[in-house]
């Protein structure tokens, strides 16, 4: 067996024992399963604990709030306490050092380094991603502007001001902040703005904002595959549909039903086994799809291995970098509209998500579209561009709660 490999499994091992003695819900899944810590040696090993569906999170953080059996520590442990989308609670702790390398090592693969002023345009609000880059940059010896989400104004005069040399966050926000400054009459190639590359996360990077990206504004461009839980998976740095695995937590392509590794080429779920001492995820199905790229099956590492997204398997449908599950929009319209059916559709429309909500209601009170929309962005933290009205008969009611219209073959990448 190769030293890394070994290396690997050292540690596994320990992790799993770790949580199998201090998580309640990883020691229930194992014995569930006739399982102790002591058959789980190898990565291979871990084909043998069933996949934990993320939905399941909310089920088990309901049942055994606030972390569901999960948290590994004592809670005084820990640093922060995120909300990301379900609603799932997630514990940020110091426990997790792969995570922060993890997003390290993807950077430096972007082109981010000591000296880079860099603006970081996530969300620093309830999720972990602005957060999580702001520590990794900082330690890489990066200033680090926290500009979040929104302000288009503000961040383009932020980038006119500051000598800032890289972004972090969605494609679509920075194509939007770009063109804003175009508008305003900032020459983008011979002016002020000395911004050289961009770290994309959060959501899919199309074609077309990858050419306008690199070819109209002239950046480095690195791609990244990441989930609030986990960090970051795989990057892309050549505009082409497969993303190299990075190193750190244990990445697996799995059939959905057996939960065994599929052949290369074959398409299955990602499923992550993290490092994470305070929160230790083992075999979680993150609901993405995806082909794996093997160039030497059984030997290779897993920075080697490569994976192709190709959507994703569960209800939740990801808008703007946030997933959207039905039971937030049922839970919505439990407020306004009891009872009613509906349809989150997802298409990609002018470089960007469009969102729209077919709402099935025989009447309708007035101002009912502005509410939903408000409670929407408000429970989902998505704006909705377009509530429609129809007959309740024009939604089945076994009609899939979100829909996703993107056409993913044109897509090289789906990020969380």
């Amino acid at each position: 067996m190769p030293p890394h490999e070994s290396e690997r499994n050292t540690r596994l091992h320990a992790q799993i024992r770790h949580a199998y003695e201090h998580a309640p819900a990883v020691r229930r899944r194992l014995q569930e399963a006739g399982l102790t810590p002591e058959d789980i040696q190898t990565v291979a090993d871990l084909s043998r604990i069933p996949v934990l569906p993320k939905d399941r999170l909310v089920e088990l953080q309901q049942a055994d709030p606030p972390f569901g059996g999960l948290l590994a520590v004592p809670l005084q442990e820990l640093h922060h306490i995120f909300l990301s989308p379900g609603p799932i609670y997630e514990p940020g702790s110091p426990h997790d050092p792969v995570q922060v390398e993890t997003a390290q090592e993807a950077l430096r693969r972007s082109g981010f380094g000591p000296g880079d002023v860099v603006l970081n345009c996530l969300s620093y609000h309830l999720v972990p991603a602005g957060l999580h880059l702001d520590r990794a940059l900082t330690e890489m010896g990066c200033v680090v502007v926290p500009g979040g989400v929104g302000n288009t104004d503000l961040q383009v005069k932020m980038l006119v001001d500051l000598p800032i040399t890289g972004y972090v966050g969605t494609p679509s926000f920075l194509l939007t902040i770009l063109r804003r400054a175009e508008e305003t009459g900032i020459d983008l190639q011979d002016g002020p703005i000395g911004l050289a590359k961009a770290f994309c996360t959060a959501e899919p990077l199309f074609p077309a904002q990858r050419e306008a990206l690199v070819q109209r504004y002239g950046l480095a461009v690195g791609n990244a595959y990441a989930t609030a839980e986990l960090g970051f998976l795989a990057l892309n740095t050549d505009g082409g549909r497969e993303m190299r695995l990075l190193p750190g937590p244990v990445v697996q392509v799995v059939d959905p039903q057996t939960g065994q590794d599929v052949a290369p080429g074959s398409p299955g779920e990602v499923v992550v086994t993290n490092f994470n001492r305070a929160y230790p995820l083992i075999r979680l199905g993150t609901g993405d799809m995806a082909i794996l790229v093997d160039p030497d099956p059984g030997q290779s590492r897993q920075e080697e291995r490569s994976i192709i997204l190709v959507g994703r398997s569960g209800e939740a449908v990801k808008v703007r970098g946030m997933f959207v599950h039905p039971n937030q929009i049922r839970f919505v319209l439990a407020q306004t509209l009891p009872g009613a059916r509906f349809q989150g559709i997802v298409a990609h429309q002018e470089g960007r998500d469009h969102f729209r909500l077919r709402v099935g209601a025989a009447q309708v009170p007035q101002g009912a579209a502005e509410a939903i929309a408000q409670a929407v962005r408000q429970v989902c933290r998505v704006r909705v561009d377009a509530v429609e009205f129809v007959e309740p008969d024009a939604i089945p009611e076994e009609a899939q709660g979100m829909v996703d219209q993107r056409d993913w073959g044109q897509s090289p990448t789906e990020t969380p």
